[in-house]
């Protein structure tokens, strides 16, 4: 149901999220992922598909490809921007039946036992910030996205 999306409604601009728009065009927007207020995990990056889909599947072949270079093209400014080791990349639809992908930082000295998508912010060392330091985050993928556009 597009009305009752949440991904929809970031889209629309009726709700708001952590952070600041990273990336948008007509078939994807990439955003910093929201933690209801409370400190978010820096580098947790999502790629929203513009138009309501449940999986990949369903996406044609102009979303695939803007879909996939986004997905490789934040990946990298993860890297250089922010210094990430390692970058973890996967959809769910467990939450919201709306075709979005997590693009997650690992940090260097993660420990191991806290290696995985969802295990990273929870190390003893994980970088969390306020909203004010996820907009700073955006702003620097923003800008690594533009001054690397073809990368």
């Amino acid at each position: 149901m597009e009305g009752d999306c949440f991904i929809c409604n970031k889209h629309r601009g009726t709700i708001r999220t952590s952070g600041s728009t990273i990336y948008e065009d007509d078939y994807v927007y990439v955003g910093h992922i929201d933690n209801d207020g409370k400190s978010n995990y820096l580098g947790h990056i999502m790629i929203d598909l513009k138009r309501h889909v449940p999986t990949l599947a369903e996406m044609n072949p102009d979303e695939a490809k803007a879909f996939g270079v986004m997905m490789a093209r934040v990946s990298r400014a993860l890297k250089k921007s922010e210094n990430a080791e390692h970058i973890y990349a996967l959809v769910t639809g467990n939450s919201v039946p709306h075709l979005h992908m997590h693009v997650v930082a690992r940090y260097p000295n993660t420990p191991e036992q806290y290696w995985g998508p969802f295990e990273v912010s929870h190390s003893p060392n994980a970088r969390m910030g306020t909203n004010d330091e996820v907009i700073e985050l955006c702003n620097r993928i923003k800008a690594h996205l533009e001054i690397n556009r073809y990368e």
